[in-house]
């Protein structure tokens, strides 16, 4: 039982890490003239891909995890060291606007843009062998309720919080990638 509190807590951190990335797009999508039905699409669709991505990262994870065995766990750890890394650089050469509408077809490619993290997570994740479900679900739900909380917050506020999200998210990332290539006893 304590194992699965333990991974619970840890599967959440790293929802809510990625989920920062899509907070902090959502501030930014927040000063365009968005109605909540807009929002509730935009949060939604982020959170469907949410699902998607890491699960199928999840599954070639497991296939690799099968192949090479204890050496798929370091590249697990390496791949979210570098994604980690990536955030926090990214979030400090923001450029001042999105090249995307989050409005039809430009609405799934937004998506997929910001989900793609997610499938490099889910890679590291089916290697090391998290539950399918619990993480796809939780990595699911955390980018949809960030999303709509930045949308909702990027409607009523300046862009001062942008880049601090992108930078969080990035460090906890970072921080269980070390924790997978080095373990704490």
């Amino acid at each position: 039982m304590k194992e699965l509190v333990g991974e619970l807590v840890t599967l959440c951190m790293m929802a809510f890490a990625l989920g920062m990335d899509a907070f902090s797009i959502g501030l930014g999508m927040g000063f365009f003239r968005l109605r909540v039905k807009q929002m509730f699409h935009i949060g939604f669709t982020i959170g469907l891909f949410h699902v998607l991505m890491p699960m199928l990262g999840m599954f070639v994870g497991r296939l690799l995890s099968e192949q090479f065995g204890a050496i798929a766990t370091y590249v697990g750890g390496g791949l979210l060291l570098i994604l980690g890394l990536q955030m926090i650089v990214t979030s400090l050469k923001r450029e001042s606007d999105p090249l995307i509408s989050p409005v039809g077809i430009g609405l799934v490619f937004f998506a997929l843009s910001v989900s793609l993290d997610s499938f490099s997570v889910g890679l590291s994740l089916g290697i090391y062998g998290a539950r399918t479900l619990l993480t796809i679900l939780l990595f699911g739900f955390f980018s949809m309720v960030l999303t709509w909380l930045g949308l909702l917050l990027g409607s009523r506020f300046q862009r001062w919080l942008g880049i601090y999200g992108e930078l969080l998210g990035g460090s906890i990332l970072l921080a269980f990638g070390l924790k997978l290539m080095i373990p704490f006893g």
